[in-house]
Parts: structure tokens; sequence; C-alpha cells
């Protein structure tokens, strides 16, 4: 396969007490990241996640919400918004800072005792699973030329929360047993998994890191290859059937937005086997996205009751 230019997403959140919180997404040449305000624990209110995304925005799809720290308000952008239906990065940030403004104007004019705020306006998430030098490039350059204080956090991966999406959507997909410790077996579980990654060769190290977790968890050879390197796929396939593999599935180790659907379906056509979805918003990218978030600030979220403190 041909090299494709992708799409990608960003979530913003604001970050500091006096910040606006909001998560963006980078998108391809239709798309931009854009961000909202909230406010986090004690810490500062908002800051922004960053997410990859496709080249047209995905109606439909459903958000990466994150539960542990209410309140927090989580907004998209785009890397090639309209500013209209899909706001950009840039526009997502600017408001983010007006907002942030006109909240301390408020409260001088209404007598509060307030400080001028200061610290970052967001926090920017890439929503990746992990690395791609080209879409990031394009996020930082975006954040830079808001000329609005953010703060760029890394990827979401590798983290073995990924290991344990990629084994949901394989087991969704039939090909995987959905808990190795059933005696049950599935007809159709592959002995041979392909993680499919964008990004170049780094990208590909950083899915060979996830996939490694997710060797354990299955107990079947894993192997990643990149899916925007022409050939890579079918080189990866044949490797696995030359180690006694037989029976293949391709687990997209993407969110979803950055590539187009048919990409995966060549893929996995060239390799001659059958794919799980990506992984999209299965919980664990919200939870990723929040422990980039707090991390960038300094705060921890609010632990369920009756869970350990580590």
């Amino acid at each position: 396969m041909r090299r494709h230019e992708l799409p990608h997403w960003a979530r913003v959140r604001p970050a500091s007490t006096n910040a606006a919180t909001s998560p963006a997404r980078a998108a391809p040449p239709t798309r931009a990241a854009g961000g909202s305000r909230g406010r986090a624990c004690a810490r500062p209110r908002g800051a922004g996640h960053l997410q990859r995304g496709h080249a047209q925005p995905r109606r439909g799809g459903r958000e990466h919400r994150a539960p542990e720290l209410p309140g927090l308000d989580a907004r998209i952008g785009y890397l090639d918004g309209d500013d209209a239906e899909f706001p950009t990065l840039q526009s997502v940030l600017t408001r983010a800072a007006e907002e942030r403004t006109a909240r301390y104007e408020q409260a001088r004019a209404a007598g509060a005792d307030v400080t001028q705020p200061d610290g970052p306006v967001a926090v920017v998430v890439p929503l990746l699973a992990g690395p791609d030098n080209a879409l990031l490039r394009r996020v930082r350059q975006a954040v830079m030329e808001s000329r609005i204080a953010a703060d760029l956090t890394d990827v979401l991966g590798p983290h073995p929360l990924l290991a344990e999406a990629l084994h949901v959507r394989l087991s969704e997909a039939g090909l995987a047993r959905a808990d190795r410790a059933r005696l049950f077996t599935v007809a159709t579980a592959a002995d041979g998994i392909i993680l499919a990654s964008v990004g170049g060769e780094e990208a590909v190290q950083a899915a060979g890191i996830t996939g490694m977790l997710l060797a354990a968890r299955l107990a079947v050879p894993v192997m990643a290859a990149a899916l925007d390197e022409e050939g890579a796929i079918a080189a990866t396939a044949e490797q696995l059937r030359g180690s006694g593999s037989q029976q293949l599935a391709l687990a997209p180790y993407l969110i979803g937005p950055e590539i187009d659907a048919g990409l995966l379906d060549a893929a996995a056509k060239e390799a001659g086997c059958s794919a799980a979805e990506a992984l999209g918003p299965y919980p664990a990218i919200g939870k990723l996205a929040l422990a980039k978030y707090t991390t960038a600030l300094g705060i921890a979220p609010q632990q369920p009751q009756g869970a350990p403190v580590r």
C-alpha cells in the first residue's frame, strides 16, 4: 500500500483554575481540532485533548467521556475544520481563552476578589494510539498558530489498557476468546494477530510493545505492521504463516477516524484474513486521555469508592 495522508482529530481541555477545559481533535484535510472549558478537581479548570480523525467528520460517533472527573467539559477540534460544524483547533483554543478572560472580568465586575488568570489555557491531548510525527507536527503547528498558551501531551500508547481494548475488539469480531481462562473454544479464533498501525517505523515499534501485552493475554503470536507502508501487512502475514499460524486476524491499532475504512478493508484482503473494528470509543481511550490531562496539570482524578490508593 502507498503511504496515505491521514486525517486526524484532537481534543482540548483548558488547564488551570482560571483556565478553560476543552478537548480538541485533529482531523484530515476536512477536520481540525477544538477544545472546551471545564473545572478539574482542585486544580486547573481545563485542558484539551487532541484526537486523530477521519478526513470527513463522522456522524453519530460517541464521545470519550471522563466520569472520573465530573464537570470536565471536553470539546473537539479539527486540523482541517471549517469553523462552522467542525471548528478548527485554533478557533477552539481561541474561544477557550476568550471565555476564561470573560469569566475573570465578570467576577471582577461583580466585586469578587479574584486574581488574574495565569497558566495554560488548555491541555491538548492527541487521541492517537501511537506516535505519528506527521500528524503531531500539524497539531503543534496549530497550537502555535493559535498564539494561545496550551500544553500538549504525548500520545495515548503504548499502554496495557490498549492491549485490553484490542482484545475486546477481537473477541467482539469472534476472532479471540473473551476470556483466556474460560475453557470453551472459539472456532474462528485467530492463532496469529497483525497489529495495523500508521505513522511509520516509530509507530510500528510502539505498537509492538502493546502487541507483546496482547500476545500475553491471548497466548498467540502478535506482530505489528505499518498500514501505510506498501506490502507491509502482506509481508507480516506471510511471516506469521511461515512460523506456523494458519488463521490470522487484523487488529487496527488505531482510534479509528484517522484512516479511511477502505484502507483497513484492503489490508485485510491483502493479508487474506478477517479484521476487527478499530478501538473507537472503547472506555479505556477516555481513561487514557483523562490520565494525560491530569498528569499535565499535576492533579489526580477522584478515586472510586473502595478503590486502593497507589
